[in-house]
């Protein structure tokens, strides 16, 4: 590794920042499955390209089927598909966008990790539903897998989600509409946005 050395481009992210208009961020959700975090993220990023900005949204199943199709999900694995997420957000900040990023993320300590590599450019939304209600929302049947024991380490069943200590928004998608959710998450972005 200490023979790679990053290689400096002409074209700086402050410069695709400036052609996009728009200063780029990582909107970050985590919460159970079930919570609303794939939902926020379809309608926000449709809030946000309405407006004019440019977006684009991670979300766990479609990075489990591509770049992270090789992990498991045990706790190496997990922290793994954390890690690579945040470099490949890093990636998308660079180019000047405004990520949206859907992902349970159970620990606390993988959100500090996304923190040091996003810095202020990170926004950590969580998505605080109760259990019971995402095991009611819950179509693909995957919380009824995990409690007959058909699926291991099952973050709310098997395995902790330990709430996140200090993040930028809660939404609380079985006490709000989702409409309500995308507002305030909206008005913060944009706050965020025009912060100098």
């Amino acid at each position: 590794m200490s023979n790679i050395i990053p290689h400096t481009y002409e074209i700086t992210a402050k410069k695709r920042a400036l052609q996009k208009k728009q200063k780029p961020l990582v909107v970050w959700f985590s919460g159970l499955s079930g919570s609303g975090k794939s939902t926020l993220a379809n309608l926000l990023e449709k809030k946000l390209f309405a407006e004019g900005y440019h977006t684009y949204v991670l979300d766990g199943d479609n990075i489990r089927l591509g770049l992270n199709k090789d992990l498991g999900f045990d706790q190496n694995s997990r922290n793994e598909n954390i890690r690579r997420i945040a470099e490949v957000c890093k990636l998308f900040l660079d180019s000047g966008l405004i990520v949206i990023a859907a992902f349970i993320t159970p620990k606390e300590i993988d959100r500090r990790i996304i923190e040091s590599v996003l810095g202020d450019q990170y926004i950590e939304v969580f998505v605080d539903t109760a259990l019971e209600v995402c095991e009611k929302r819950d179509v693909k049947g995957l919380y009824k897998k995990a409690r007959s024991g058909e699926i291991a380490n099952f973050t709310g069943v098997s395995c902790v989600f330990e709430n996140p200590v200090n993040p930028d928004l809660r939404i609380k998608t079985d006490l709000e509409e989702a409409e309500e959710s995308i507002g305030r998450i909206f008005k913060y972005i944009h706050n965020r946005i025009n912060e100098n």
